[in-house]
Formats: structure tokens, C-alpha cells, sequence
């Protein structure tokens, strides 16, 4: 199928069944049924078969008119990771609820001592029966209160090193055992959240793969994620959040009476170099069936992304000048300025760290040698903390 058929097909769908009245829950199920909601997967899951730039093309058509549905085979990281690695039981039962927006999922990654050194965590899961019952901490969760499910990484295994010994569950949100404890912003909001596990239980059944590879699994729902937040480098379409392209610094410019600044033109073209890279970098991470590869470009992906973010707080900054230290519904632009610089910082640390991602493209693309880890071999039980 071309691309021309793909945009014509997916257009006189959309003439035929969308109208912004459309119930909405209704509508998820005949993009759902339809193969819209994940047009690049394979039709036996719930796909369409099509390449990710067409699946681009249905998202851009579905936008074009207001519809809300598809996309999810690029942004669902729940969908996503159990499309790459889970059961075909597990898809049966896990994927379709999330894809027609039935349920909601959250990322229990990082830990009060795990963030940048992620294999270090040491929230547990023990076998009980049919369950594994889980104990530990994990923090800069988004949507924890409204999650059904959360991506958890645990300890399975205590005695072998500490990358081997990781587990990757779908765990039940909503349970005795789960405390989601809101986390006070810089920016004023409470995106964030706390969680807090006591022995709280996860059906083995919702195991991702075998105990014991979770890190792999991790690997794979990660790369979805940098993909994302790479993306949001230029989707950013909030009107607090002014978004991050050469059209928005243009208009700031022009309002402040800052245009014909020359410095200010040359800092508003260098974003927009870093975004159309980033852009083509993205497209090459997503045409390439090596998953290795993928993976590093997407970092590089992470790092162009937090890169041109604060360049453009910076830039808005010097823009608006004296009025970015005004906040408040009376000072709108002030305000937004403001809370880009502070955001910014967030996108440094999310999906990991800005350094984790330089590490990683210094061994896997340019060859350095890894950094030494005389525990490699440890098992975690004895090392250090």
C-alpha cells in the first residue's frame, strides 16, 4: 500500500464514521477494531501492517480533524512493550483494554537510591503461590493515582549480580498495599508521586518475560520511552508551555520588538538546526530493524531533545528579558517563560539522565571503553550501599 493510499483510506474512514459528538468510549472501539489505533503492528494485533511513517501519516489525518485514537503504537510504552515481549496471552488480555483507553498504566522505575544507577534497586518480589508479593519504594512516578497498572521493575534474585537479578511485572495498581503519595513541584504541579509498596501482590501471570530478564525487558520499554520524549521536543503544543520550534521563538521575537536583533536570529535558527537534526535522527532510529541501533539513537534522541528545551528557555528568556520574572495569570508570557525554564530541568533527568544517555552513546557509538565496575560480577547481596 502506498502512501498516498494510506492517506486517502484512512481520510474517507474518518469522513465516514468521526464526528466531534462521536461518544468517546464508543469511538475508542472502532479505532480499536478498525486497526487504527495501532496501524504498524500486524493485523493479528490489532494492526494494519503499515511502516511507522505511515502510521505517522494516520496520526497527522486523525489530528487534522480532531480525532482522538490512534498513535498508540507510538506512544503507549504498556502496549508497546508487551506488543515486543509479552505472551500472546498476556497481549490478549493486557493490550486491548489500554489501547482503547479502558485502562491507564504508570512507570515504577526509579527508586529513592536507584535512579541513575538503575540495576541498584532493591525493591523485592518474592514467589507466594500463583503471586509474587512485592515490597520497596519508587519515586517520580507519573499518574501513579490514576494508573490501573504499573511497569515495576524488582529484585527477584539477591544472590547473583545485580543486572541478572531484576523482574519486570504489570502490576495491579489498585490494591491494599499501593500508597501513592503526591510530590510538590518547582513548576507548582504535582505531575509526580511517591509510591509506596507493602506487600502488595502481582499475579505471576503478569510476569514479562522469565524472572530474572527483567533488565532486557527494561531495555526495550526504555527505548520507547526516549522515543517519546524526544518527540516532545517538537509536539509541545500547551499554551503554558510554549512549544519548542522556530515559529513560536519567531512570533515571541516579533511581539517583544526583538526580530531584528541579529544575535537573537542567529540563537532562533540554532534551535531550529537542533530540531530538524533531532527530527532526522528520529526517522533513522525508526527505520532501522536493529534494535541495538535503535536503542542508541534514541539516546541520542533524549540528549537533542533536553538540549534544545533549555535552549529555548534560554533563548525566551533573553527574548522577553525582565518580564520572564514576572509569573502569574497576569504576566501569561512571564509565566509561560518561567515554567519552561523550570520544566526543562525534568527533562534532563526523565527516561534517564542526560549523562546515562552520553555514556551510552560513548561506548556503543564512539568506542570508549565502559566505565570499571569492580562489582560486575558481585552478587547483590554483598555489594556496598
Amino acid at each position: 500500500m502506498t502512501t498516498d493510499d494510506v492517506r486517502a483510506e484512512v481520510r474517507d474512514w474518518l469522513a465516514r464514521h468521526w464526528t466531534p459528538e462521536t461518544d468517546r468510549p464508543r469511538w475508542a472501539g472502532l479505532v480499536f477494531e478498525a486497526g487504527w489505533a495501532v496501524p504498524s503492528w500486524e493485523p493479528e494485533w490489532y494492526g494494519r501492517g503499515l511502516s511507522d511513517s505511515q502510521s505517522r501519516i494516520v496520526a497527522a489525518e486523525f489530528a487534522a480533524v480532531g480525532a482522538p485514537g490512534t498513535g498508540h503504537d507510538l506512544a503507549n510504552l504498556f502496549a508497546c512493550t508487551l506488543h515486543d515481549l509479552g505472551s500472546d496471552e498476556q497481549k490478549r488480555r493486557l493490550i486491548p483494554a489500554s489501547i482503547r483507553g479502558e485502562s491507564r498504566w504508570c512507570l515504577l522505575y526509579s527508586e529513592p537510591g536507584a535512579g541513575s544507577d538503575l540495576a541498584g534497586l532493591r525493591t523485592r518480589a518474592d514467589r507466594d503461590g500463583d503471586d509474587w508479593v512485592v515490597n520497596g519504594q519508587k519515586v517520580w512516578t507519573s499518574f501513579a493515582k490514576i494508573a490501573d497498572h504499573g511497569m515495576l521493575v524488582a529484585r527477584t534474585d539477591w544472590d547473583v549480580p545485580k543486572h541478572n537479578g531484576i523482574s519486570f511485572f504489570m502490576m495491579p495498581m489498585r490494591q491494599p498495599g499501593v500508597d501513592v503519595r503526591p510530590i510538590h513541584q518547582i513548576t507548582g504541579e504535582s505531575e509526580f508521586n511517591e509510591v509506596f509498596i507493602s506487600n502488595a501482590r502481582c499475579p505471576a501471570e503478569n510476569l514479562i518475560g522469565e524472572p530474572g530478564s527483567g533488565w532486557s525487558v527494561l531495555q526495550v520499554a526504555l527505548g520507547y520511552e526516549r522515543r517519546l520524549m524526544g518527540d516532545l521536543a517538537r509536539t509541545s503544543r500547551s499554551v503554558r508551555k510554549p512549544n519548542a520550534d522556530s515559529d513560536s521563538l519567531v512570533e515571541m521575537a516579533r511581539a517583544a520588538g526583538r526580530l531584528g536583533d541579529a544575535g537573537v536570529r542567529q540563537q532562533i535558527a540554532r534551535i531550529d538546526a537542533l530540531v530538524a537534526v533531532n527530527r532526522w535522527n528520529t526517522q533513522r532510529a525508526k527505520a532501522t530493524s536493529d534494535r541495538a541501533e535503535a536503542a542508541t539513537l534514541m539516546a541520542l534522541g533524549k540528549i537533542a531533545m533536553s538540549r534544545i528545551l533549555h535552549e529555548t528557555a534560554r533563548v525566551q528568556t533573553e527574548i522577553v528579558g525582565a518580564e520572564s520574572m514576572l509569573v502569574g495569570p497576569d504576566h501569561p508570557v512571564g509565566d509561560a517563560v518561567t515554567f519552561r525554564a523550570f520544566n526543562a530541568y525534568f527533562t534532563s533527568i526523565g527516561g534517564g539522565t542526560d549523562q546515562i544517555q552520553r555514556n551510552i552513546v560513548g561506548e556503543r557509538v564512539l568506542g570508549l571503553p565502559k566505565e570499571p565496575d569492580p562489582y560486575r560480577n558481585t552478587p547483590f547481596r554483598e555489594l556496598p550501599h
